[in-house]
């Protein structure tokens, strides 16, 4: 439920793969195999950028997050579920 409604708020590009009910990055590696075929059958350059942005979530202040959601008229109880998410959240490794 919640899901439903930030994608209304804040939508997904369709090529994303991670935190979403999707098969996952095997129709993006295709999708990409087929690039580089056509562009070697047509003789073509083919420029790629691979941009990983892991760990960018969290470095973002939680209070940008729930900023965000508030400008962008997310229902406020959805803000406030997100917001208890992080509410007093730690990390530990043992």
């Amino acid at each position: 439920i919640a899901t439903a409604r930030l994608v209304r708020a804040c939508p997904i590009n369709p090529r994303q793969r991670g935190f979403i009910c999707a098969s996952g990055c095997s129709e993006n590696l295709k999708l990409f195999q087929l690039l580089v075929k056509c562009a070697k059958q047509e003789h073509r350059h083919l420029g790629v950028v691979f941009v990983d942005i892991a760990k960018a979530f969290d470095t973002v202040c939680h209070q940008h997050i729930i900023a965000g959601l508030v400008k962008r008229g997310v229902d406020p109880h959805i803000v406030h579920l997100v917001g208890e998410m992080y509410r007093d959240i730690r990390t530990y490794i043992v």
